[in-house]
């Protein structure tokens, strides 16, 4: 019999993304995340190789077939990140008080009484205007542009700090022009289409059309099945799109923003920069209800265990932020320095399950009140009112998990939406299917070759699974939501109760 702490991980209802990078990209590391809970693995292309990240993705899809669990792969674009250019030697030590110039053309910095500064963004001499606020490296460095200039711009340093080669530039202020998507992002989007990337993550959004033209183009190249089935069955499916939400714009266009994108990040490093970092938490539990609201999956993500990049444990702080996000009921919480560059990857995965495993126990209770499926797309639909008595029945019934048939992910997404405290255990024959189901919340998706002839045949597949992964025991009652044929989009029709051993 398995353990209870593979049980406890088993049931987990908060997905975990862990960012691969040089600390994760042996197998022994990367095995060691997975073996402790990750669900899906996040591909940063700011940084790396395509060839780097194909050899990570043919390691990913290898472990994956020997754990014998689906793992969902993430690929995070960069977007229009505007960043310091060269700076020679160990960088600029900026004073407060001291003036500084960013000039269009610049290639190398400066020194000097008034440093002089080149950006990769050669426009922010058009667009910083004077009393607008400059914040370079996450905002440790923050001046106010004093004078504009036809080829430059004059800043006054506010808050004084070490300047080197390639630090972020911050333009919160500022009306930027940039387009979301750049030729780096493009290029990123067709590797992601070739190599069967199950998730897409789009960064810097703004507003809602610069994640409807990543669809239009995603829709282009997804013709005829290349990029899998979508989750309602159509044929011509596309990678999900998952708007990063790091900018006030884009705050302020969340409701546009969620109806176009198939699910949202809280990416709250850049955001912390941009905003006061008094209004980031509640800005988060904000976008986590909007979310739900939508019935679309939410990331939190940045800094979450940043302590355990150098430490093995982490601060009171950080335990009690990701409890925070698990508690509001987040689809996912996910690591990036920590498992990307970090000394601690494998104990940083643990100790957020540990926290999960915790904070989910109080939870599990299922909820009292309806579920509001009224604002939900597609809630009079039959597989939606199905989805809907499972939930009741469950939470009548006291059921250790609800299991279904989806073979595209549909089912598995409504049941995920109704805010479910109990696990539902997916089943598909879709292997991409399988995967973009690691990502919503309280599914655990599991991958047959072929859908089962009967129901009874499939009851009986449910109970082999559940024992065989301790998911569930002898005498425990599960709901199971089928449909006739099984495999087929749509035919969700039937909502049946189980006594395990029975």
């Amino acid at each position: 019999m398995p353990q209870r702490a593979e049980l406890d991980r088993g049931l987990s209802l908060t997905k975990i993304v862990a960012t691969l990078g040089p600390a994760s990209s042996d197998e022994p590391s990367l095995r060691r995340l997975i073996d402790h809970g990750v669900s899906v693995v996040r591909f940063n292309f700011s940084h790396g190789s395509f060839d780097e990240h194909a050899e990570r993705l043919a390691l990913v899809r290898r472990l994956e077939r020997e754990v014998g669990r689906p793992i969902g792969v993430l690929g995070d674009l960069p977007g229009p990140k505007i960043r310091v250019t060269e700076v020679a030697g160990g960088g600029i030590e900026l004073r407060s008080g001291q003036d500084f110039i960013i000039r269009r053309t610049q290639a190398t910095a400066e020194p000097g009484a008034t440093p002089v500064f080149g950006c990769t963004y050669e426009r922010i001499v058009d667009e910083a205007e004077p009393g607008h606020r400059v914040l370079i490296n996450d905002g440790a460095v923050r001046a106010l542009v004093v004078e504009a200039r036809d080829d430059e711009i004059l800043c006054r340093v506010t808050v004084g700090g070490l300047v080197t080669t390639g630090k972020g530039v911050n333009l919160p202020d500022s009306e930027i022009s940039a387009p979301a998507l750049t030729d780096r992002d493009w290029a990123a989007v067709e590797w992601a289409v070739e190599h069967g990337l199950d998730f897409l993550a789009m960064s810097f959004v703004r507003r809602a059309e610069e994640v409807r033209r990543l669809r239009a183009r995603l829709a282009e190249r997804c013709v005829g099945g290349v990029c899998g089935v979508s989750w309602d069955g159509a044929e011509t499916g596309r990678i999900p799109v998952i708007a990063k939400i790091e900018k006030p714009q884009a705050v302020a266009n969340i409701e546009e923003i969620l109806d176009e994108a198939d699910g949202v990040m809280v990416a709250r490093g850049d955001l912390g920069v941009e905003m006061d970092l008094a209004e980031v938490p509640v800005t988060q539990k904000m976008l986590i209800m909007r979310a739900q609201a939508k019935r679309k999956p939410c990331i939190v993500a940045t800094q979450m265990l940043e302590s355990m990049i150098d430490r093995p444990s982490p601060t009171r702080a950080e335990v009690s932020d990701v409890a925070n996000a698990i508690y509001d009921a987040a689809d996912a919480v996910m690591l990036s320095g920590e498992t990307a560059v970090g000394k601690h990857g494998a104990l940083a995965v643990d100790m957020m399950r540990r926290i999960g495993r915790v904070t989910e126990s109080r939870l599990r209770e299922p909820p009292s009140a309806r579920p509001d499926t009224a604002a939900a797309p597609g809630a009079l639909s039959p597989t939606a009112a199905l989805a809907h008595g499972a939930w009741a029945i469950a939470r009548d019934l006291g059921a250790a998990l609800v299991a279904c048939w989806s073979e595209h992910g549909e089912t598995a997404r409504l049941l995920s939406r109704l805010g479910f405290r109990v696990p539902v255990v997916a089943f598909s024959s879709d292997e991409r299917a399988v995967r973009r189901m690691t990502l919503l919340y309280a599914v655990t998706p599991v991958f047959v070759d072929r859908p089962p002839v009967h129901r009874s045949e499939f009851g009986r597949l449910v109970e082999a699974v559940v024992l065989e992964r301790a998911l569930a025991a002898p005498g425990d009652t599960i709901v199971v939501v089928s449909g006739k044929p099984l495999g087929q989009p749509g035919a969700t029709d039937s909502v049946t109760v189980q006594v395990v051993g029975e």
